[in-house]
């Protein structure tokens, strides 16, 4: 039995099926990626694996505790890190950490250890109140606050959005060394370069999960070969270039990524039909991603 285990869990807000039966289990000590874009029902299967909402069906565990029975002592086992800051803002950096210390019948200077190679990074500034630091710090500070009382779970929603590509880098580096510690972490994040630092991804879309493996593995899975070519410059020619291949009865899909159009063939024969100006890649998670999305 895994960590955290939730089985064919579901909930609707109205006519919104948020979640569609959701059913993965998580190791201990694994490092374990919910991957998607908003709407996709992570905030939500988040909210019910940490006991904050109830599923309309379903069930789940997390520390071998029932998130339903056992919510009050479950608390006690996790920690949580919403993707809005939900900090006291007019409290100091030292204050908020005291604060979430107390609540949970613990001192700083007890978990001190698990705290400081995060929370020393702010601790100059442990007199400035919470509403007045960057996006970075506040990440750094709201980490320190979901560790202080030494969780065995850590859920962490969308932590970097919003943040700089160097804090970005930093945090991920910080949740390594988390995992070190014998942590098991449940992230979830809308940036899907991000997946490659996980040990294993649930990719998500409209409430359901498309497919769960490692990174490696996902991407071994793309069904067809993949390969790229630059886009016109101009946009009005570039979205026309798009439209065009889409026409063409040979590809199965094209999809803009930046400078480049992802294309992939019916077939090989297909291929050999087009002289295009195409170089063969290897597909990323969000090809991946899109690749299961259009089979839904």
């Amino acid at each position: 039995m895994g960590k955290l285990n939730c089985n064919l869990l579901n909930k609707s807000y109205g006519e919104v099926h948020a979640l569609k039966n959701i059913s993965f289990e998580v190791q201990d000590g694994e490092l374990f990626g919910l991957i998607g874009p908003d709407g996709a029902g992570k905030t939500t299967l988040f909210r019910i694996l940490t006991s904050l909402l109830l599923a309309d069906s379903g069930t789940g565990s997390v520390a071998g505790l029932d998130i339903v029975k056992d919510y009050k002592e479950l608390r006690n086992h996790i920690g949580y890190m919403p993707g809005k800051f939900s900090l006291y803002p007019d409290l100091t950096v030292e204050e908020n950490l005291k604060f979430f210390a107390t609540i949970f019948n613990t001192t700083v200077e007890e978990n001190y250890k698990l705290v400081k190679p995060i929370y020393s990074q702010i601790e100059p500034f442990k007199n400035r109140r919470a509403g007045k630091l960057s996006g970075g710090m506040k990440q750094k500070l709201a980490l320190s606050c979901a560790l202080i009382h030494k969780p065995e779970v850590l859920f962490l929603d969308e932590p970097t959005t919003g943040v700089d590509p160097v804090s970005r880098k930093e945090f991920w580096e910080m949740l390594r060394q988390l995992k070190n510690e014998g942590i098991t972490i449940v992230v979830s994040t809308p940036y899907m370069d991000e997946a490659n630092l996980c040990d294993r991804i649930a990719l998500i879309q409209h409430g359901e999960i498309l497919s769960i493996d490692t990174p490696e593995e996902i991407v071994t899975q793309f069904p067809k070969k993949l390969y790229r070519m630059p886009i016109v410059e101009t946009q009005n020619i570039a979205s026309l270039q798009l439209t065009q291949l889409r026409k063409n009865p040979d590809i199965e899909s094209v999809f803009m990524f930046g400078e480049y159009l992802h294309v992939t063939f019916k077939n090989d024969a297909a291929r050999a039909n087009n002289d295009l100006p195409l170089q063969e890649i290897t597909p990323t998670i969000e090809d991946c991603f899109i690749a299961l999305m259009n089979r839904v």
